[in-house]
């Protein structure tokens, strides 16, 4: 039986390199997710020789595990976390496999996995250059969008989240949340509300970057993220208020230009999941994906 434990703040030490070798695109793949996230989703982590094991638990799906995270011979690691599940008296699944895990699994087990696409799980990719110019006729509602927002209000500003506003962002995000509560999955809210809570009490820490948008000194809009893998940002949370022309539009293209100056190596844009809302879908989709990370369930069978 691997001896897993619970995810602290203090693992990102040794957990990061693991992550850095692998070198995956997939947004759970990355210490801030696991670890935002770990309450709702019970994460607890292991090493198992060169690499990094999350164990995950939730009731739709009972017990799973990412794809491993590290190098070296991966088969031995596969065959200790099948020891796991069956000492544990549950099946062998993996979450969020990529196309280029699956093949990997297949030469390791052409016959013992079954693979099924987790669509609303699929992360969206985006050029970072192409959100940052808006060129071209698919995006020009977003560049109207813009247009809009900057003759409506005149006395707007972008400025890095840092200490002295955090506090504004966070009372946004409460707003928001209860402006929000009732036109969806209301369970879905609080443990985004619970996660985005961990990311905002330890933003130093994991070394996460943001920004936000005021208009008249007031916050309507933030955004925050960090660097993913060798070529990819992730944006973790991006709130705005809807209501107001152009400020999601327009927070998207100021923090981006902000990653193309900071982050010259950056290719790529993840801007996560939809997580099956038809709306979130709607509108990652009108930005047109240049990828689509698309990630599968492999039980053993």
């Amino acid at each position: 039986m691997i001896g897993f434990k619970e995810l602290t703040l203090q693992d990102k030490t040794w957990v990061e390199p693991f992550l850095a070798t692998a070198d995956f695109r997939g947004c759970h793949q990355n210490f801030t997710n696991i670890f935002a996230w770990s309450k709702i989703f019970n994460y607890q982590v292991a090493r198992v020789n060169d690499y990094f094991i999350v164990k995950g638990d939730i009731e739709q799906e009972g017990k799973y595990y990412f794809y491993p995270a590290g190098s070296g011979d991966l088969k031995p690691v596969i065959e200790t976390m099948k020891q796991d599940a069956m000492e544990c008296d549950h099946k062998f699944v993996l979450m969020g496999v990529s196309p280029e895990n699956m093949e990997v699994l297949k030469s390791l087990y052409p016959d013992h996995f079954e693979y099924r696409a987790m669509r609303d799980n699929f992360d969206y990719l985006y050029r970072l250059d192409k959100l940052v110019s808006l060129s071209g006729n698919k995006l020009h509602s977003k560049r109207n969008h813009i247009n809009r927002f900057k003759e409506n209000q005149k006395n707007w500003s972008f400025e890095l989240i840092s200490s002295e506003n955090m506090g504004e962002c966070w009372e946004m995000n409460v707003a928001w949340c209860k402006a929000n509560m009732f036109k969806g999955d209301d369970d879905q809210i609080m443990d985004e509300l619970c996660a985005v809570r961990r990311c905002f009490a330890n933003y130093k820490a994991l070394g996460l970057e943001g920004g936000l948008l005021r208009i008249d000194d007031r916050v309507v809009a933030f955004t925050m993220g960090e660097k993913l893998n060798s070529d990819t940002y992730d944006i973790h949370v991006e709130k705005a208020y809807s209501e107001i022309q152009g400020t999601y539009q327009m927070i998207n293209r100021e923090f981006a230009e902000w990653i193309q100056k900071t982050h010259s190596e950056i290719v790529y844009v993840n801007r996560e999941e939809d997580m099956g809302y038809e709306g979130l879908r709607k509108a990652k989709l009108s930005y047109h994906p240049d990828l689509m990370e698309e990630k599968y369930k492999a039980e053993w069978c």
